[in-house]
């Protein structure tokens, strides 16, 4: 039963990863796009030492019943111990792979993480294009709000596009999370929504406005936040983990 156990998980985790990974965008609920090679080889890793462990597992059989037919005790070789209950819990994750996915990282995460510290933009901004409402990423208006000493973000319209999460006190973050390598390293990004209506946690939306005023303007003092002017739902990104403007 053991070596059962053993051959199954490795072959149904084996598959799970190749499906997840080969014919859907699932994966990218857990690890970069660069990444998917990675999930590939280690699935038919897997199946292989699952099929390995099969194969040996016939062959030591067939060598017991060769030796039983000599004349030799017929029960030496075998594994009488059962298999621990609790034991069986570890198929729940591998079979989740095949047949339901955990979700995304969503406002949950959000709501338990610091916003990131944005890098500093070194070699200066360049001038900001004249399309109004400005179509920018979280990271992008950060960096503006705290570091453009020109200040050129002052009274512009601005578009950012993200997913609602719940701000302590009442009121709501437009949101990304962050990926370097996998979700276990997810960093959060966060920009405090003022006006408007409250959208469910984890609604996806584009937010039109402008930067509301708080602490100086062009310093780290300056408050990451919008008042917002519109709000539109838009379909979630197949690629939620990275600080993009949508496409088209």
């Amino acid at each position: 039963m053991k070596r059962f156990m053993r051959v199954a998980l490795l072959v149904l985790g084996g598959l799970g990863l190749l499906q997840t990974a080969l014919f859907t965008d699932e994966y990218l609920r857990f690890v970069k796009p660069g990444m998917r090679w990675l999930l590939v080889v280690s699935g038919v890793v897997l199946v292989g030492l699952g099929v390995l462990e099969a194969l040996a597992a016939r062959g030591r059989r067939t060598d017991r019943g060769h030796h039983a037919g000599h004349g030799e005790h017929e029960g030496h070789g075998h594994d009488h111990s059962g298999v621990p209950r609790v034991a069986w819990l570890l198929f729940l994750p591998v079979l989740s792979l095949l047949f339901y996915a955990p979700p995304a990282l969503g406002s949950y995460t959000a709501a338990r993480e610091p916003a990131k510290v944005v890098e500093v933009e070194d070699d200066g901004f360049d001038p900001l294009p004249a399309t109004s409402p400005l179509p920018i990423t979280l990271t992008g208006f950060t960096q503006r709000v705290q570091q453009d000493r020109s200040r050129a973000i002052k009274g512009r319209a601005v578009q950012l596009t993200g997913f609602a999460s719940p701000a302590g006190g009442g009121g709501w973050y437009l949101t990304r999370i962050l990926i370097s390598c996998c979700a276990a390293d997810a960093t959060t990004l966060k920009v405090r929504v003022y006006g408007g209506t409250t959208p469910k946690a984890d609604t996806w939306v584009t937010v039109t406005g402008t930067w509301h005023p708080g602490g100086r303007l062009g310093t780290s003092s300056a408050a990451v936040a919008l008042d917002a002017t519109g709000l539109k739902k838009v379909r979630k990104p197949s690629n939620a983990y990275m600080d993009a403007l949508p496409l088209g």
